[in-house]
Order: C-alpha cells, then sequence, then structure tokens
C-alpha cells in the first residue's frame, strides 16, 4: 500500500507556527467530543505514547466540486439520463474534485510549520498521509493526548480526548483521521458479522449450490470476460486462508467452472488463523461471482494508528485499475460518527461511483438497532455506511421451510431503516412513500425514526445457516447480511461480465437503476418482521416485510436471469 501513494512536495518553510484556539471544536472527531464517547469502555489504556513515537495521520482536504459531483452521479447512474454509463477516470475526477491551490498551500504549510514534511499524497490530492511523532502531533492538534490502548491482544494508539485546530487551517480541513477511531467489539463494528446462530430445528444449510438453484442460476452462469473483477475488503484483522478457499471449492464448487485462488491481495495478510468473516466473504463472492478474477482488501498492517476504513477509502482514490464491485461487511452506529466524517466519507463513495464502480454494503445484523434516551424512551438505532445513500445496501433473508428451497421470508436480524443523518434520495421516495402509506397503521411510533432519511435496504438475499470452510474445516450455522452481500456482488457482478462482453459499461452505481425497475426481476419478500427495542412500546419488532419496497428487506431477492435481461438492457 505504501507504494501506491506518492511523496508530496517540499516547499520552503516560510510561515509563522499558527495560534491554535483551544476552545475550538474538534475540525473533525469522528464521535462528538467528550472522553467517554472517545475511548471505548472494553478497551484498556496501557499508558502514554513515548513523545518520539512516530504516529500516521491522515488529513483529509476540503475537495471542490462536491455538488458537481452529485450531480455527475445522478447522471451516469440514471438509465434514462443521455449520460447514462459515460463513467470518469481516476484523472477526471481528480480534475473534478481536487482540493483548491489555496487548501493545498495553507495545509501544507501549516504542517511544515511544526516540522512535519515526511507526508504522502494521492492521485486526487485530497488526502495527506503523514508521519508525525506523538509531540509534534499534540502541539499540531490542541488538546489531543496520545495513548496506547489495548484488546484482546490488539494494541492501537489513539488520542483520549478532542482536538482543535485554529480557523484557518479548519476552514481547509474535512477532518484528521488517526486520533481517536476505536473499533467497538467484534460484531459491534462488522453490522453484518458472520456469526453462528443456534437454532433448534434441523437444517441442511446454504450452499453455492442451494444460492444457485434458488435464485435460477445454472452452471454456464460463470465468468467469461477478460476486463472484469470484484473485490471483498476487511478491516478487523480478518484474513482468508487460500488452503480454506481451496477446498471450500473442492467441496462445493463442483458442478460450475470457478477459480480456486484469489488473483490480488492489497495490504497485508496476517500468517494467524483465518476469520470466519472473511472466509464467508470470499468464499461466496467467488462461488457466485464464478470464474471472475478476485481482490481481497485487508488491513495495510502498517501501523497502530492508521484506521483501517479510511486507509481502504484512499487506496480508492489513488488506484486508477480497480474491481468493477465491491463488497463490504463493515458498519457503526451513525450517531458514533461525526457528520462531517459521514460527508466525506459519502464524497468517497460518489468518488467510486462516478468511476462505474458499485459498493455493496452489509445492512447490519441488528434489525432497526435500538438507542437507549434515557427516561424510559428508546429510539432506532441506524448503521452507517449502510444509510449512505451512494451505496447499494443489502439486507437479509431465511427460507420459509428450513428443510427445502422454498421462497424467503425476513431474516429477523436483517438490518433495515432510516437514515437520522441523511435525507431521503430521489430516487427511492416514491417507493418508500408508498411503504410508509400502504403499512401505516402497523408502523412503529414515529418517535423512533426519521420517516424522511434515507431508507435502506436496497435489496436482500439469503443470510442463514451458511456452511463456511474456516481453518480447514468446514463449519455450519454461519449467518449474517456478511453472507447476503457477496452474494448479490457476485451476481452483479457476473452481470457485469455480459455487459462488458456486449460493448456496455460497468454497472456503477446501482440503485438509480435498480428503484426504477420498482421490484421486476426480484423475488418480493412480503412476511416478517426485524428485531428492534424490547420495550413496550415496540415489545422488539422494528419494520416489517410487505410487497414491493420495505426497510427490512429492500426489493427482495434477486431472480438472477430475470435480473440479467433487465440490467443487459442498454
Amino acid at each position: 500500500a505504501p507504494a501506491l501513494l506518492r511523496k508530496v512536495k517540499s516547499q520552503p518553510r516560510k510561515c509563522i507556527k499558527a495560534k491554535v484556539y483551544p476552545e475550538e471544536q474538534p475540525c473533525s472527531s469522528p464521535e462528538p467530543p467528550g472522553e467517554t464517547r472517545l475511548i471505548p469502555e472494553d478497551w484498556t489504556q496501557v499508558g502514554r505514547v513515548d513523545p518520539t513515537e512516530e504516529l500516521e495521520l491522515t488529513f483529509a482536504l476540503k475537495q471542490q466540486n462536491v455538488d458537481l459531483l452529485e450531480k455527475t452521479l445522478k447522471l451516469v447512474s440514471d438509465p434514462d439520463s443521455a449520460h447514462y454509463g459515460k463513467h470518469l477516470t481516476l484523472e477526471e475526477v481528480s480534475s473534478l474534485v481536487r482540493p483548491s491551490d489555496l487548501t493545498q498551500k495553507v495545509v501544507r504549510r501549516w504542517l511544515q510549520s511544526h516540522g512535519i514534511t515526511n507526508c504522502l499524497t494521492v492521485h486526487t490530492q485530497d488526502f495527506l498521509q503523514c508521519t508525525v511523532t506523538a509531540e509534534v502531533a499534540e502541539t499540531l492538534l490542541a488538546g489531543s493526548k496520545f495513548h496506547r490502548y489495548t484488546r484482546d491482544g490488539q494494541t492501537l494508539v489513539r488520542s483520549s480526548a478532542p482536538y482543535s485546530v485554529n480557523d484557518d487551517v479548519h476552514q481547509h480541513l474535512d477532518f484528521v483521521g488517526g486520533l481517536h477511531r476505536l473499533p467497538p467489539k467484534g460484531q459491534d463494528l462488522i453490522r453484518g458479522s458472520a456469526h453462528k446462530r443456534s437454532k433448534e430445528r434441523l437444517h441442511l444449510g446454504v450452499t453455492p449450490t442451494v444460492l444457485r438453484t434458488r435464485y435460477n442460476m445454472t452452471a454456464a452462469d460463470v465468468g467469461t470476460a477478460q476486463n472484469n473483477s470484484q473485490a471483498v475488503a476487511q478491516f478487523l484483522e480478518q484474513y482468508y486462508s487460500p488452503a480454506d478457499l481451496s477446498e471450500f471449492m473442492r467441496m462445493y464448487g463442483q458442478s460450475f467452472q470457478h477459480q480456486s485462488q484469489v488473483d490480488r491481495v492489497i495490504g497485508t495478510q496476517g500468517a494467524g488463523k483465518a476469520g470466519l468473516e472473511a472466509s464467508l466473504d470470499i468464499e461466496y463472492i467467488m462461488s457466485t461471482g464464478a470464474n471472475i478474477s478476485t481482490w481481497f482488501f485487508t488491513n495495510p498492517g502498517r501501523h497502530e494508528s492508521q484506521e483501517p476504513f479510511l486507509q481502504w477509502m484512499v487506496l480508492l482514490s489513488n488506484m486508477s485499475d480497480l474491481p468493477w464491485v465491491h463488497t463490504i461487511s463493515y458498519g457503526d452506529d451513525e450517531d458514533s460518527l461525526s457528520a462531517a466524517y459521514m460527508m466525506r466519507i459519502n464524497a468517497e463513495f460518489m468518488k467510486a461511483g462516478v468511476r462505474g464502480i458499485s459498493l455493496l454494503f452489509a445492512s447490519g445484523d441488528s434489525g432497526a438497532g435500538c438507542k437507549h434516551l434515557g427516561g424510559g424512551q428508546n429510539s432506532f438505532r441506524p448503521s452507517f455506511p449502510a444509510s449512505s445513500p451512494y451505496v447499494t445496501t443489502v439486507g437479509g433473508t431465511s427460507f420459509k421451510n428450513p428443510f427445502k428451497v422454498t421462497y424467503e421470508v425476513t431474516d429477523y436480524i436483517s438490518g433495515g431503516g432510516f437514515s437520522n443523518v441523511f435525507k431521503m434520495p430521489d430516487y427511492q421516495a416514491s417507493a418508500v412513500e408508498a411503504y410508509l402509506k400502504t403499512v401505516a397503521a402497523t408502523l412503529p411510533p414515529q418517535s423512533y425514526y426519521n420517516a424522511s432519511g434515507r431508507a435502506y435496504p436496497d435489496l436482500a438475499a439469503l443470510s442463514d445457516n451458511y456452511w463456511v470452510v474456516s481453518n480447514r474445516v468446514p463449519i455450519p450455522w454461519v449467518s449474517g447480511t456478511s453472507a447476503s452481500t457477496p452474494v448479490v456482488g457476485g451476481m452483479l457482478s457476473l452481470i457485469n461480465d455480459q455487459r462488458l462482453l456486449k460493448g456496455l459499461p460497468a454497472l456503477g452505481f446501482l440503485n438509480p437503476r435498480l428503484y426504477k425497475l420498482r421490484g421486476q426481476a426480484l423475488f418480493d419478500v412480503t412476511e416478517g418482521c426485524h428485531l428492534s427495542c424490547l420495550d413496550e412500546k415496540v415489545q422488539g419488532n422494528g419494520f416489517c416485510a410487505s410487497p414491493s419496497w420495505d426497510p427490512v428487506t429492500g426489493w427482495g431477492t434477486p431472480n438472477y436471469p430475470e435480473l440479467l435481461a433487465a440490467l443487459l438492457a442498454e
């Protein structure tokens, strides 16, 4: 990963050290100010960082033309637009959003006035990654105090306090990464987390053959295009095992042509045991999107002060050759992130979308979620990036009959609901309004959710009782929307394959086209509710599935041959 970044040209240090106003709010803490929010309770502080220890900080510089970026994304993603499919190159994206000369000059001079010259930039010039000592970082970012924290053998360096920068610099930065974000434990972070679910009933389990049967895929539905590829991304010390992948394909992939090896690993693979999450993701995107070149983005493994999700976003801004489909099982509560941080991450999603890249995120495994507001009051708790208007979010389903390949019902863990931060995008307004009107009598109390927010998921797939090979052992009962997401991603990769063979552009950001299908080519899921707050008002139920779109399973699950036909049309 380091080689993908370019060295910043050094400029003469002429400026005077900037004055810092301690009372200023952080230019970005992904959490609100306050030490209890910055460091989760399950992380143990083990001491201050040595002043001479080097840290890596990521500075997100203000971009230009973000409004124009959004308009461009709408035009290239709307099948009714004359610009549909006319995606931009990385160079064109860079020309559009590159920070102004003033912004670059102010930020670089600010850094250089503190003696910071060891910085790398990206092609779009909107991120700077700098190596600094802890002592310099605490001077640069007034109020910050760097400590080492540990949990379950993992150590990270973070600041225990909010930081501030002076007004002159503040207006040129979206946030500084590498200070505060600490991953909550396991499933709290990967909302679409693979987990073994105990059930009293017998289930033979979901395998690639079961998926191909349910979604009407044949042995001929495999990739053949040379210029097609797909990817999964992992951020939680999760690694896949090449031996596990090979064994999985030997056991479950004999009925269709496939690849048994990942073509490219971006990042550093760990030497420990394979992670169940990583095994699930790579095995099912490669068995559904069979015979398609696959990449695996993993932890950079570079420094304790890095934020892996942010590092992945930086890489997307710097690689001209990227897979067309990325599936990510990662999320966090919206209310644990600052609006400034999420808005900037949305801009990164838009940058990917205008390039023709499809980003699929798991909707989460907590249903509608629940936040305790105090005084006996609760509300639902949306997850981000699932709630981003610029990604395609995948929910989860179960078979109605656990012994047969039957129709699907809601998987009660399927994440879904309404964003409290992002307004409802135009492409889904009529579908969501129809849902709210149709089921008005049975909706949860309005105080629990924001009916005008971005609603998710957009579609779904089976998420219950998968077989996974991990550490050379076949494991049953693995469930979560992190199962359904790579399955949908693999199908979209196959559709891209056929589009590319016909000389058509990749699908890119799918949602505007998906919502215009109005459920065509998908199996509608109309039974079941997902979980939420255990209180007297909602009694553990969130939203419920209904005919057409709903905030539990979206438009439903793919009927592959019909979806292929619908999305092959120019």
